[in-house]
């Protein structure tokens, strides 16, 4: 059977679309892309604001099967000057590669034209991952053998560590009202990454929360307006094992209650088993472990 791997056009926006919003949808239930969403990523990320400045160049391909896009990429070059760091100077990445899984044969041809382009932008390192416009949709996800495969299959190593992804349903989180019965008041301000709930104790910060619900905004996703996920959670030392944790959550979930938000996600190194149980035990399952750091040695072809 005919495949034809070419640039993206207009007209494939639709096809692409819904390619995405599957391998979205067995990553976590119920978050999809508009296509204008789409299309914005593919011109440009303006909330990666540090990274996306570094990008010299885009390139997005497809593969046709009988007038069906079966596959498709996105692709980037980084500047060689000094304002990307290290890792990124002079890189090209494989942002996304994804394909229908019946189509095995179209996947592995748009991969080593992917490969081919990438190294005829002569790059200091290449990278791959699978970096969607959702929360929690990055690296390999679990629930995408046919990439990870895919990947391997192409030389790509994988290198880097891996994250575990949970989620919540905001109502079935714990709401302690106490934390080991310290008096603790919570104050609200604006933090790093979202609203920061602190916890104050003899008027001394000993732990923060920040939950972030601008998820939404364009041009980044299309459907996830009542999710939000935890940027940080920070509790001092000296107070640790004492419920703060906890509290902090509980204080969340109450503020994001009033928002109408129903879910929210954590994110944890796959290591990290102090925290991985934490999260467990206040109401979090989890929706994937995803890897990260896919690389393609210099010397492979």
């Amino acid at each position: 059977m005919t495949i034809e791997v070419r640039p993206f056009a207009r007209a494939d926006r639709d096809q692409v679309t819904s390619l995405v919003n599957a391998h979205i949808a067995a990553v976590i239930p119920n978050l999809s892309v508009s296509v204008s969403t789409l299309m914005s990523q593919l011109e440009r990320q303006p909330e990666e604001f540090v990274v996306d400045p570094w990008v010299q160049e885009r390139i997005t391909l497809v593969a046709v099967q009988r007038s069906r896009i079966v596959a498709a990429a996105h692709l980037l070059r980084y500047g060689a000057d000094d304002r990307p760091s290290e890792p990124y100077r002079g890189a090209a990445e494989i942002r996304w590669l994804l394909y229908w899984p019946d189509s095995a044969a179209a996947g592995e041809r748009l991969a080593c034209a992917c490969v081919d382009q990438l190294r005829r932008w002569r790059p200091t390192a290449i990278y791959g991952s699978g970096d969607l416009p959702v929360p929690g949709v990055y690296g390999v996800p679990e629930q995408w053998p046919h990439i990870r495969d895919l990947y391997l299959g192409s030389g790509f190593l994988a290198q880097g560590p891996v994250e575990v992804v949970s989620v919540a349903r905001v109502e079935g989180l714990l709401r302690p009202r106490r934390a080991c019965g310290l008096e603790l008041t919570p104050v609200r301000c604006l933090g790093i990454n979202g609203t920061r709930i602190s916890a104050l104790h003899d008027g001394a910060a000993v732990g923060y929360i920040e939950v972030d619900t601008n998820l939404d905004s364009a041009p980044r996703t299309s459907r996830v307006g009542d999710w939000a996920d935890i940027g940080n959670l920070h509790v001092v030392p000296e107070h640790r094992r004492k419920g703060i944790g906890t509290w902090l959550v509980s204080q969340a979930a109450a503020w994001l209650d009033l928002g109408g938000v129903t879910r929210i996600l954590d994110y944890t190194d796959a290591d990290d088993g102090v925290g991985l149980a934490f999260s467990g035990t206040i109401g979090f399952d989890v929706l994937t472990r995803t890897e990260r750091g896919f690389t393609l040695p210099p010397t492979s072809h």
